[in-house]
This record gives C-alpha cells, structure tokens and sequence, in this order.
C-alpha cells in the first residue's frame, strides 16, 4: 500500500545544475509524481518514518531526500520498521539498485513488478528483502 502525500505545488528549487535534457527529464517526471497519491515533497527522514510506522508493512512513500546527492528517497515500512533507501539521478535516469528508469513512478512500477519473483536486498535493510 501507499501512504497518500499532501499536495506539493511547482518544482523544488535546491536541484543542482542540470543538462537540458536532465532537467526535462526532471521536470516531466516530478508532474508525474506530484499527481501521484504517495509523494510527500520536502518531508525529513525522521518523519517519515515516524508516518509510516504504525502503518502496514510494504506501505511506502517518496519523498525528497535530503542528501545534497540524491533527490527522491523511497521509504517503505518494513517487518523490523521504517528504512529508507536512496533514488539517485545519473545521466537523466533515475536508479534504485539495478534497476533505472527516465520516471521515478515508472522506476517504482518497474521495482514492484521485478521483486515479485527477485527480491532486492540492500544493507540498509539488514538482510530484509523488498519485496
């Protein structure tokens, strides 16, 4: 399940520099997720985690994340709590683990259909497969 987002108005204005492609790509992607019912924008780790820990587990949500590195975090409450991993941009590609797309709803869509059969595992998860 998703935990729905409040409503986030226009584009985040700490992006770094970007090609104009990227920033199409960016751009194109961020109206796609801000009609979507599960980003929350400039929201901190602690909070969300603090939101999704009463919620079910595999309820997840995007936000942005607050390493100068990374724009979107994905947090996902998992059997042991809350975790949060890391949506990096390289390229005009957004990447989580091995998988990449030029949409970061399409790059989740693409992650829950791939870990049906072929769990992801990341360290943050202390061994916990996302599923």
């Amino acid at each position: 399940s998703i935990l729905p987002g409040p409503t986030v108005p226009g584009l985040p204005d700490r992006f770094r520099m970007f090609r104009s492609y990227e920033w199409e790509v960016l751009e194109r992607s961020l109206h796609i997720l801000q009609a979507s019912d599960f980003y929350w924008g400039p929201l901190s780790v602690g909070e969300a985690h603090a939101k999704l820990q009463q919620e079910p587990v595999g309820t997840y949500l995007v936000r942005d994340s607050s390493q100068g590195n990374c724009l979107f975090s994905l947090s996902v409450r998992m059997p042991a709590g809350p975790v949060s991993l890391r949506i990096s941009f390289q390229e005009g590609y957004f990447r989580l683990k091995n998988w990449f797309s030029d949409c970061v709803v399409r790059l989740l869509e693409l992650v829950v259909a791939g870990t049906r059969n072929n769990p992801l595992h990341f360290d943050e998860m202390g061994g916990t497969p996302l599923v």
